[in-house]
């Protein structure tokens, strides 16, 4: 076992200013693209796409505009029909979500794709990065949507346990955008949202051949975009055209040329944790079988993929191991029908469905497995993904005036059939790392039927009122139901502790004296039921060409939110929420070279449905605490032998129904933030350009659940109430409220006894929680050179600071998903020192990623990342004087050591540098053949990006687990990937 330390091309762009700036129209939804230009008012223009049998013709009104919307990604020619009848062709690229520009009097093909653009587009504000398959092919980077996003300037990795499972290795975290938490995120595919309701850190996704274009949004985007306060993430599929292509493609990441797994052990004499080699990895293989065609040429096209993929992995624990595989297929079907030159219909099918079947044993070697000796757990298996069904109709009414519509349904499994569920779970924690005793494989047992539905529809209308205005206007509607439950396995959780005399129990009990003493924690929890959320929104805005090289656009999006519970009855009702949004582009020289813009808005993220089910759900939640018997049950369970209680039960929840009145303040309002960029974007020589953006976020509002009852009791008790009133007043908040922390609490409470609920308002001050604090502010510089069939590279710097008393939806800080309801604000304690910088900032971020084409043969990618780690806490028992009740939830306060440290005190964690490569082989002798080599993590480094960070019995103790690396952080090791690919 040894030791592992660890060219913007020139042209006549002044015939063509204006043009950009006329009319150009951002598609809704951006599953399509546009083409504008300006020519002689009057004049004919037709375009027409051959692959897709689209054929389009428009009249330039009287300035020489035009614009045709709504077209499919691909390359087109534009043609114009002068008077004298001579005609002009150009060539124009489309993509998805963008504005594209015909010019004549030159051949050539731009494409406009916003802040990462290869060219100016001057009449977008957004903040957007579009990379198609083809280029996605060109840069060495992991097969999932995640790796991705994180490509883009302002994106970065989050917590480990954010958005992936313990035993689903195909899973990965979800990226964290804009200084947002990684549940703030919006998942689209070809148009319709994707995105899990449940806690959103998780999304339905194509296999990664079945993606056509990938587009991640960080800022600045439209009225007809919302539920979001990071970013959008946009995937439209491949489609067929009228060539019929066909082929197959082999990978594999074998084990045997990965990096090394490792462990941690604390250094006993320096206290330092250091990584090790161990046994276990993860092999991957699969092949991809797609075939796309016309069905009727020019009308009907197919495309189909289907994605076989086999993956085993060995997983060392300190003292379990577990054997995992995962086989399941996955598949993409789009069909997109002609019906005539104004009418289109699109319907796309596919299924990301995939189960892990896992075996896990106990080891008694450490970070080893012996057959023979050790003990077997049990099978398990678990489900994720779902099946989705998305159909579209796009209909041109005229050369003015666009509808679509769409309609879909959609489905992530949770299904589960895991061993052990009559198993508690018993854990040795007297000393680091933590011993897993019994039988029980796992921390808790989700309903194995757990499943989430969702039903969702749009509308939206594009209106070119004039050569001034263009109108859109939308409106949309999303149900989900949802399934859901979890409780720990058997009768709960058993954790054997040593604490030492004059140490607090989470329930006020203080250990005695002398010597130290062995503590049993046990802890109860259930909850669950049937939920159904629902979403919806309208909205309207207007890009209007007040000056020649000045175009303004003004938006105004209404959502409406509605969460029920398992009883159908709203326990939260929002209506009308306004987000308004403005946003401005100036063509500084009218030569589309050199672009001034700036954009402010307002965005607002729904309820996630998790707050259904924690909040209108029957939950049962106690603690206990016993004196250690000094011995184990002798049978497969090994629970501890209780001694005497120490103290009284902590009761969280009595395993009741609430009313929704009595959990929800309400006048509730859904989280928010505004925004506000401002940027240049200047187009060089030779295939070049360069931006500089400055963005600051903000949050205005943030929404989560309060649990303090002292201080609504003791201004209850001063306020005119009898002190029985006042106790029970105390008692109904002290069950927990969802409200908006830092105001005044409306609360509905039974405060004489007679279950008739009254209205109590209890001032801000009197529960002493802190408004929600985060502030994101960052400078981002591009540089980029478009491919041109020689070579390509992108480049960011980023500069940010994200500060502030809350994360957001989730808190990273512990690995709590629980969107909307952490522990964060349930008592001041817990927000005491709680303002510094939070676990998603990043100061520095430099990205360089590329290709070069040797030869017309060979060609090689390179991606580098250099990345500054985030800041560390320390986690404690609540030591000061806010509250009584803080201390009863272990270490979760910024209390370390005996004194309050607030965020960010301890440091950071170091720097994460990685180099990735590419080499692609393509035989000139065999069209169609291709071979490919890709490296990531060519120096297989292992930086550290997240830590256990609660005090555990002492900060400076060697039995401490603080500071132990999460294994999940850990950067991940070198893994290469061999690819063969024959289309024909």
């Amino acid at each position: 076992m040894s030791k592992k330390p660890y060219k913007f091309r020139p042209t006549t762009f002044a015939v063509a200013a204006a043009l950009c700036l006329a009319a150009g129209m951002v598609q809704a939804q951006q599953t399509v693209g546009s083409i504008s230009g300006r020519v002689q008012g009057g004049e004919a223009v037709t375009i027409e796409n051959s692959s897709f049998g689209v054929t389009r013709q428009v009249r330039a009104d009287s300035t020489g505009s035009f614009q045709i919307g709504q077209l499919p990604a691909g390359t087109y020619r534009v043609t114009v029909t002068r008077a004298n009848g001579s005609k002009e062709t150009t060539q124009v690229v489309v993509s998805s979500g963008v504005g594209s520009v015909a010019q004549f009097g030159a051949t050539q093909s731009i494409i406009v794709t916003g802040q990462a653009s290869r060219s100016i587009d001057v009449k977008s504000t957004e903040s957007s990065q579009v990379l198609s398959k083809a280029e996605i092919d060109r840069i060495p980077v992991s097969r999932d949507v995640t790796a991705v996003t994180l490509l883009a300037p302002g994106a970065t990795v989050s917590d480990s346990r954010m958005g992936t499972s313990a035993t689903n290795t195909k899973s990965s975290s979800v990226p964290s955008l804009g200084g947002a938490s990684p549940a703030e995120n919006t998942y689209y595919i070809n148009g319709f949202n994707v995105t899990n309701i449940v806690n959103g850190v998780a999304f339905n996704t194509l296999p990664f051949e079945a993606i056509g274009e990938h587009q991640v949004k960080t800022g600045g985007y439209g009225a007809e975009f919302g539920r979001s306060l990071g970013g959008v993430v946009n995937i439209t599929s491949k489609r067929g055209t009228n060539e019929w292509k066909r082929g197959i493609s082999l990978y594999t990441e074998p084990v045997s040329l990965r990096g090394s797994s490792v462990y941690s052990e604390r250094d006993p004499s320096s206290g330092a944790w250091t990584l090790y080699d161990r046994d276990g990895g993860v092999d991957r293989m699969g092949v991809n079988l797609w075939a796309g065609g016309p069905l009727i040429k020019d009308k009907l096209f197919f495309f189909g993929l289907v994605q076989s993929e086999t993956l085993k992995s060995e997983v060392f624990g300190n003292s379990q191991y577990t054997n995992l595989k995962n086989d399941s297929p996955q598949y993409l079907l789009k069909f997109d029908w002609n019906i005539n030159d104004n009418n289109t219909l699109e319907f796309t099918a596919f299924s990301d469905k995939t189960t892990d079947k896992w075996v896990d044993y106990r080891v008694g070697t450490k970070y080893k497995f012996d057959p023979a000796t050790d003990k077997l757990i049990g099978p398990s298996e678990k489900t994720a993904g779902g099946d989705n069904f998305i159909a579209k109709w796009t209909g041109v009414i005229n050369q003015n005036l666009t509808l679509s519509a769409l309609v879909g349904t959609g489905t992530y499994d949770r299904a589960s059939a895991l061993t052990g569920p009559d198993c508690p779970i018993v854990r040795d924690q007297r000393k680091a790392p933590t011993v897993l005793l019994g039988c029980s494989p796992q921390s808790n047992v989700d309903d194995p039927d757990a499943k989430d539905k969702r039903t969702a529809g749009r509308f939206d209308v594009e209106w070119s009122l004039n050569p001034v205005h263009t109108i859109k206007a939308g409106l949309d509607y999303e149900m989900y139901d949802v399934k859901d439950g979890t409780r720990r396995p058997g009768e709960g959780d058993y954790r054997i502790l040593l604490r030492t005399p004059g140490q607090k129990l989470s329930n006020g009990y203080v250990i005695p004296g002398p010597g130290n003493m062995e503590v049993v924690s046990f802890r109860h929890f259930e909850n669950g039921g049937k939920f159904k959320t629902i979403n919806s929104a309208w909205y309207l805005e207007d890009s209007m060409q007040v000056a020649k090289n000045l175009l303004v656009s003004v938006g105004l999006r209404n959502e409406s939110f509605t969460n029920k519970n398992a009883d159908g009855i709203p326990f939260i009702k929002v209506k009308n929420t306004w987000a308004p949004r403005f946003g401005a582009s100036w063509d500084v020289d009218n030569d589309a070279k050199t672009k001034v813009y700036a954009n402010v808005g307002r965005y607002y993220i729904p309820v996630y449905a998790n707050t259904n089910v924690r909040l209108s759900g029957a939950e049962l939640d106690y603690t206990e605490f016993y004196k250690y018997g000094g011995s184990l049950s002798n049978d497969r369970f090994q629970r501890p032998v209780l001694g005497e209680m120490l103290g009284t039960r902590v009761l969280v929840s009595n395993g009741k129904t609430p009313n929704p009145l009595s959990v929800v303040d309400e006048n509730i309002k859904p989280m928010y933030q505004d925004e506000f960029i401002v940027g240049v974007q200047k187009a060089l020589k030779n295939r070049w350009s360069a931006g500089i953006k400055y963005t600051h976020r903000t949050l205005k509002s943030g929404m989560d659940d309060m649990c303090n009852d002292e201080g609504p009791g003791v201004w209850a008790a001063a306020n005119g109430y009898t002190q029985a009133q006042a106790d029970r007043i105390g008692a109904a908040i002290g069950h927990c409220f969802l409200y908006n922390p830092g105001g005044d609490l409306t609360a509905n409470v039974d405060i004489d006894g007679s279950g008739k609920l009254s209205r109590v308002v209890i001032p801000a001050s009197a529960l002493n929680i802190p408004v929600p604090k985060r502030n994101y502010d960052a400078l981002e510089f591009t540089l980029e050179r478009e491919w041109d069939k020689k070579w390509s590279m992108k480049a960011s710097y980023v500069y940010s600071r994200t500060k502030g008393n809350t994360e957001g939806y989730v808190k990273s800080d512990i690995g709590q998903d629980d969107a909307g309801i952490s522990q964060d604000f349930d008592y001041p304690g817990l927000m005491e020192g709680a303002y510094g910088f939070l676990p998603n900032d990043r100061t520095h971020t430099f990205k360089v990623f590329g290709s070069f084409a040797y030869n017309d043969e060979w060609r090689l990618g390179a991606n580098v990342l250099a990345q500054s780690g985030r800041p560390k806490n320390c986690f404690g028992v609540y030591a000061g004087t806010l509250d009584s009740v803080s201390p009863a939830y272990g270490d979760a306060s910024f209390w370390c050591n005996g004194t309050l440290n607030p965020r960010g005190s301890f440091g950071r964690l170091p720097w994460t540098y990685q180099l990735d490569l590419q080499a692609n082989y393509a035989p000139s002798s065999i069209k169609g053949l291709s071979f490919q080599l890709d490296i990531m993590n060519v120096f297989n480094t292992r930086t550290v990006r997240g830590i256990l960070e609660a005090e555990d019995s002492g900060i400076n103790s060697t039995t401490s687990a603080y500071g132990q690396p999460i294994v999940g952080s850990l950067q991940g090791s070198r893994k290469v990937r061999l690819q063969a690919s024959y289309e024909f």
